[in-house]
């Protein structure tokens, strides 16, 4: 059985919902507005970080919380906003995340002081959260599981590729034109759209999960164990694994989210079952993308690289990148739901893993005689399969869900996305730093040898997954999730 043929709900689709599909192109285009404003706000206000700093007269050190703090809130609350969406509705959550987000971003415009502006931009946070846990959701209700929902997913991710590419441009020609509060301001008119469209056009569902209610308990503790884990390793992939700074936060989410198991395990009412949590395919869907996720650690060395050892400039840096996101924005958008409709979503998830691998090795033999042209295979590589990738995981995440578990789905896959990049940042800079202390050429090819691992690690979960059995939600209601072979 091939995981787009996973059986539909058979319940009746209410009016909204039977007139829904001749809006599918408005929702789809709602949905990548919402997620662009997470993904462009990240990159402009990178940029925009100097500006504030000087304004404000705070230290580097102080003025990275405006980054953090955002990253922080951010992974901490998509677990809590998918379920919510879950048990009040998808389209409530994420119109509330859209507005949350406008008016946080209005507020960080006229901070009058850092604490403000981190305080605002820890709401953005948690309003992108909202918004990003719900998105994968309200598509997948959208979207019947095959070759649309393939192609939606593929479009979503080539435009928040591309929209990464353009923040940096952006944020650098509104900071140089209008100043830093600019950058806050743009994501205001944008919202109120969205926030508009979202109400119009997304179906009022009211919540799927019948008979739950919101564990209160499991929130709180799966929030600030995230949280805590996140922040440690933030702290790691800068004063490394052996410090208080981190070892003090790792400790305190490992019995936090040790503590959110046993909650879990007892409740009537879990925030996240631990038989959905058992499923082979979630449990390696999401593994995977932690994995895959933290390759991409690599590509913030290659920044370094290029401006530290080869002396860039930071804009000959940006247009170096230029080739890999390219491949991002027109395979990922074009290519992948062409090969999961193909290949089938296994086997796309193998060959993705497999060039993720490829580009890593490509990357070992780094050095400063081969310049920019030697990095430029094994970034393309990477490129190639991450774009084909993540889609694929995306709709891996979601595939043989039961109704009411979309935002559980949605929220798990993209909390795996986001702990992915500091961990995998975390541990190559921490084997570059045990090998070349200088972080130099040395210290790179480590590097890249570790994100080697990480991607042999992924290559094999993937082939693992191709040899499992995606259930539909009848078979993993009355069966348990069986083994066999997709093609069995």
């Amino acid at each position: 059985m091939n995981i787009e043929t996973v059986e539909q709900d058979d319940r009746s689709p209410s009016k909204t919902e039977a007139a829904l599909p001749s809006h599918t192109g408005v929702i789809l285009a709602v949905v990548i507005a919402a997620c662009f404003l997470d993904v462009v706000d990240f990159s402009v206000v990178q940029v925009a970080l100097p500006s504030i700093q000087r304004e404000f007269h705070e230290t580097l050190a102080s003025a990275q919380w405006i980054i953090g703090v955002y990253g922080l809130t951010m992974a901490g609350f998509l677990m809590i906003s998918g379920r919510a969406g879950d048990l009040y509705g998808q389209k409530k959550i994420f119109v509330i995340g859209i507005v949350g987000f406008a008016l946080s971003s209005l507020t960080a415009g006229f901070a009058t002081s850092l604490l403000v502006l981190v305080i605002s931009r820890g709401i953005q946070g948690v309003a992108a959260a909202m918004t990003t846990a719900t998105a994968l959701a309200i598509l997948a209700a959208t979207y019947p599981e095959g070759p649309k929902r393939n192609k939606a997913f593929g479009v979503l991710v080539a435009v928040l590729s591309a929209g990464f590419a353009a923040g940096s441009i952006l944020g650098g020609v509104l900071t140089a034109a209008l100043g830093w509060r600019s950058v806050m301001f743009v994501n205001v008119p944008i919202g109120a759209v969205a926030a508009f469209l979202a109400y119009r056009y997304i179906a009022l569902d009211g919540g799927r999960a019948a008979g739950t209610r919101l564990d209160v308990p499991g929130a709180v503790t799966v929030t600030v164990g995230l949280v805590l884990l996140v922040y440690a390793l933030t702290n790691a992939a800068s004063v490394g694994f052996n410090t208080l700074q981190t070892g003090v936060p790792l400790g305190l989410s490992a019995l936090v989210l040790a503590g959110f198991l046993v909650i879990e395990s007892r409740s009537t009412s879990p925030l996240m079952p631990l038989s959905f949590l058992r499923r082979r395919t979630v449990l390696e869907a999401n593994t995977l993308s932690i994995l895959m996720t933290a390759s991409a650690g690599g590509f913030l060395l290659l920044t370094v690289y290029l401006q530290g050892t080869l002396g860039f400039s930071p804009l000959y840096t940006g247009l170096a990148f230029l080739p890999p996101a390219a491949v991002f924005f027109f395979v990922g958008g074009w290519g992948s739901s062409r090969l999961v409709n193909r290949l089938g979503m296994k086997r796309t998830l193998v060959l993705s893993a497999g060039l993720v691998t490829l580009g890593s090795v490509l990357l070992v033999p780094i050095s400063v005689e081969t310049g920019y042209l030697g990095v430029l295979p094994g970034s393309l590589a990477w490129a190639l399969g991450a774009s084909i990738g993540f889609p694929a995981l995306a709709m891996a995440g979601l595939a043989g869900t039961k109704p009411g578990e979309e935002g559980l789905a949605s929220g798990l896959i993209q909390t795996s996305q986001r702990l992915g990049f500091p961990l995998g940042l975390a541990v190559l800079l921490t084997v570059a730093s045990a090998f070349d202390p200088l972080l130099g050429v040395t210290g790179f090819r480590y590097a890249f040898l570790g994100s080697t691992v990480l991607g042999a690690f992924g290559l094999g979960l993937a082939i693992l997954l191709s040899r499992s059995h995606v259930p539909s939600p009848d078979e993993t209601a009355s069966h348990g999730p069986s083994l066999v072979d997709e093609d069995g």
